[in-house]
C-alpha cells in the first residue's frame, strides 16, 4: 500500500498558511530534503484552495525543482464544489474522501504527497489516513495566520522518525502518526 505524505512549512508558532510570509530567503539554499520528499512521490493530493492557487502559479513558474515536480505529477483534488479542472493532469475526486484516498493509496506506485491544503490535512490526520507527517520548522514566529493543529477531538500522538537541522536553522521532522 502506498504512502500518504504530507509536506508543511510551519513556523515556530505553528502557522502553516502562507509560508512566504515567514520563510526567509536566505534559507532556500536549506531546502535540499525536499528533493528527496519529491522524489519519492509520484502523485499529489490538494485541497480545492491550495488547486486554485497553485493552478494559476506553478504552470508559468521556474521556481525548481518544484516547478517541474508540481507540473508533471498527477493530482488528485478533493472537493465537492468544483466541477472541472484546467491544470494538466488534475484528476476530481469528489467522492467519499475516505474511500476516494483508500483507493489511491491500494494502487501501485511511489508515495502519495499531501502539500500545502490545511483544511484537507486536518481531516486526513483525524481519518488516521495520514502516514508520515513531515514538517519543515522555520526560524519565525508568524504572529498570524492558519495554525495546523486547531482541532477539536482527542489528541493524536506522533512517533518522531527523524530529525535533521540545517545550518541555517530550518528544522526537518518526520512523524508517524500512532495509529
Amino acid at each position: 500500500m502506498r504512502k500518504l505524505i504530507s509536506y508543511l512549512f510551519i513556523s515556530v508558532d505553528g502557522v502553516v498558511e502562507t509560508p512566504n510570509r515567514f520563510l526567509r530567503e536566505d534559507l532556500y539554499q536549506d531546502l535540499d530534503p525536499l528533493d528527496d520528499t519529491i522524489a519519492e512521490q509520484d502523485a499529489v493530493l490538494l485541497g480545492r484552495k491550495t488547486y486554485e492557487e497553485w493552478s494559476n502559479f506553478w504552470p508559468s513558474s521556474n521556481i525548481e525543482p518544484f516547478a517541474t515536480f508540481i507540473n508533471n505529477t498527477p493530482k488528485y483534488v478533493a472537493s465537492k464544489t468544483l466541477n472541472s479542472l484546467g491544470w494538466s493532469q488534475s484528476s476530481l475526486l469528489s467522492g467519499d474522501l475516505r474511500d476516494e484516498v483508500m483507493a489511491l493509496k491500494n494502487k501501485p506506485g511511489k508515495a502519495i504527497g499531501v502539500h500545502g491544503s490545511i483544511s484537507l490535512v486536518q481531516t486526513l490526520l483525524d481519518a488516521g489516513l495520514i502516514d508520515e507527517l513531515k514538517l519543515v520548522i522555520c526560524p519565525a514566529i508568524a504572529g498570524q495566520g492558519r495554525c495546523l493543529f486547531s482541532r477539536d477531538g482527542d489528541p493524536i500522538q506522533l512517533d518522531l522518525q527523524s530529525a535533521q537541522t540545517t545550518p541555517g536553522g530550518l528544522q526537518f521532522l518526520v512523524f508517524r502518526p500512532r495509529a
